[in-house]
């Protein structure tokens, strides 16, 4: 229901009640212009919105043929925002995630006009590890949802896995990290096998398997190991999600309802995914 540009609203004062029976009869043998699909009524404090069709042409003004009242008073809220950007998506929907069950109507930027109803709404669950922090992906993942890449209303919840919670759960007397990140704290001896470390008695990896395999490569020998990975770690509660892994080389992988990056993601790569992730198949 969210409109594809505010071009597509047209917001109307009237003078009559906006019950489904007043709007009926004053949309019933109506014309409206070619742009319009979507009508904001505004009567006093009180908001109406209703969707348009119009007969085939290519006159500027065209028949109604058919419409559909998409949310009266009692649903519809009305928020003056200059900060929002109107025909973002993205915006939009974190703007409805805060009224639900609500058609939220929003002036925003320029004094546009426009609205979003409550079903809207495309959650994203982000899985990242940390530190460092803010997690890299959680800042891609926003840059894509500004930068108009995106246009569909995704509203993202961030998942920060912290390294430093697993270090924790390590007994042994050192600790080995993929790689040095910082914020990192381990209370024994830590190594870094981007380094190539030589490594004195026993030590936990805290790493994804591909780490695991440049461990037993380099040292001829396994060892223990604490699952790092957020494609491994992602919960699957039917929310649609993205996650970075090491194995993903460039561009984007889905799968099971995942989109996966590489570690070393874009803002691109990452707008692809979302806008894959939630495309039909």
């Amino acid at each position: 229901m969210l409109p594809g540009h505010c071009k597509d609203v047209a917001v109307k004062d009237v003078d009559f009640p906006l019950t489904k029976e007043s709007i009926d009869s004053a949309i019933e043998g109506k014309k409206a212009y070619t742009r319009c699909d979507h009508y904001v009524l505004r009567n006093g404090e009180d908001l109406a919105v209703v969707r348009v069709v119009k007969e085939e042409g290519k006159e500027l003004f065209r028949s109604i043929v058919e419409h559909e009242v998409v949310s009266l008073p009692e649903t519809t809220v009305f928020l003056r925002d200059d900060s929002v950007d109107v025909i973002n998506a993205p915006s939009m929907a974190r703007i409805a995630q805060r009224h639900p069950g609500m058609t939220v109507v929003v002036q925003g930027m320029f004094n546009h006009i426009s609205f979003i109803g409550p079903t809207d709404v495309l959650e994203l669950m982000v899985v990242d590890v940390v530190p460092p922090s803010p997690s890299k992906l959680s800042v891609l993942v926003e840059r894509a949802l500004v930068s108009g890449l995106i246009d569909m209303p995704v509203v993202p919840s961030y998942h920060e896995i912290d390294l430093n919670d697993m270090v924790r759960e390590v007994t042994t007397e050192g600790v080995l990290f993929p790689c040095q990140a910082s914020g990192l704290e381990a209370t024994g001896d830590a190594y870094y096998l981007d380094q190539m470390p030589t490594i004195s008695g026993d030590v936990t990896m805290i790493g994804c398997d591909l780490s695991a395999r440049i461990y037993r490569t380099l040292y001829k020998q396994d060892v223990p190991r604490i699952e790092m990975c957020p494609q491994e770690l992602a919960q699957h509660d039917g929310r649609k999600c993205l996650v970075k892994c090491c194995k993903v080389r460039d561009g984007f992988q889905i799968k099971d309802g995942m989109a996966i990056v590489p570690w070393g993601a874009t803002v691109l790569e990452v707008a692809d995914a979302i806008n894959a992730l939630f495309s039909p198949p």
